[in-house]
């Protein structure tokens, strides 16, 4: 679960959770616009009612594989009763419902998926909920240009590395005998090297394969991706000083890439980059 973060909804501060990826808004946060001394008991009147008995049923059969039918059955049948009391906490122990998360702490309350939240809104003021969904598309809008700027950097990154590598083949690979034309082979039988350790395919190949989509392969690849291309640039560098045959690079520079993808995909940091 990441760390929170606030929107201003007309004058009011409503808490932004993620949780598996997802977007989570604060219940509580939001219901203080009716009742700032008691937001729990607003958000626990509207739990209660039927009509949102089966709006959260309906949501999260359409979301959760394990939602439990036969408790929500019986909640469904209770609701409308003055008897009936139903608080999130009880909802999402008896139910196994993902859409609502109960927090305690200084910091906890009921956070709601967006869906649901947007919902709750509604019940709590059509004004109110228009200024929630101006506010968190605003938050979104700047996620999306923190992850372009991200992704930007990194492929700044592998460009300034490759001007790294280039030095090095001026200084082993290439004679001075060889023409123009010769160089450049020698440039892109090396960024397809990369290309082959990393991607698995050359830069033709990829073309081929993509004829809808813009740019090239790295355009396209992933942030992960580019962090090991970067990687691999210097790597390519230092084994070319070496004296290292074409060959048994591409053979190094595979087992770095595999090992180095393996390690960033399951790397919590960079699952914190994608969810900014």
């Amino acid at each position: 679960m990441s760390k929170q973060k606030i929107l201003n909804v007309n004058g009011k501060q409503v808490s932004v959770i993620k949780n598996d990826q997802l977007d989570y808004i604060s219940l509580t946060d939001i219901a203080k616009y009716r009742n700032n001394v008691e937001p729990a008991d607003i958000v626990k009147n509207w739990t209660r009612s039927r009509s949102t008995i089966e709006f959260l049923g309906l949501w999260e059969k359409l979301n959760n594989n394990n939602f439990k039918l036969v408790e929500f059955d019986q909640f469904r049948k209770e609701a409308g009763h003055n008897y009936f009391v139903l608080s999130p906490q009880r909802w999402i122990e008896q139910t196994g419902a993902i859409g609502l998360i109960s927090k305690s702490g200084r910091y906890g309350g009921t956070f709601a998926h967006k869906d649901i939240a947007f919902e709750f809104a509604s019940w709590i003021s059509a004004e109110f909920k228009l200024y929630l969904i101006k506010e968190f598309q605003r938050l979104k809008e700047n996620e999306n240009t923190s992850l372009k700027l991200e992704w930007n950097l990194q492929r700044t990154l592998a460009k300034v590395n490759y001007r790294i590598l280039t030095d090095a083949i001026k200084e082993r690979l290439i004679p001075l005998e060889l023409t123009n034309e010769q160089i450049q082979a020698v440039y892109a039988s090396e960024a397809d090297l990369l290309n082959m350790a990393l991607f698995g395919i050359t830069a033709k190949q990829w073309r081929e394969t993509n004829l809808s989509k813009a740019g090239n392969m790295r355009d396209q690849a992933a942030i992960e991706q580019l962090v090991v291309l970067s990687n691999l640039e210097s790597i390519n560098s230092v084994l070319i000083h070496q004296g290292l045959k074409q060959s048994q690079r591409l053979q190094q520079l595979n087992g770095v890439a595999i090992t180095q993808m393996k390690s960033l995909i399951g790397n919590k940091n960079l699952r914190r980059l994608h969810a900014k």
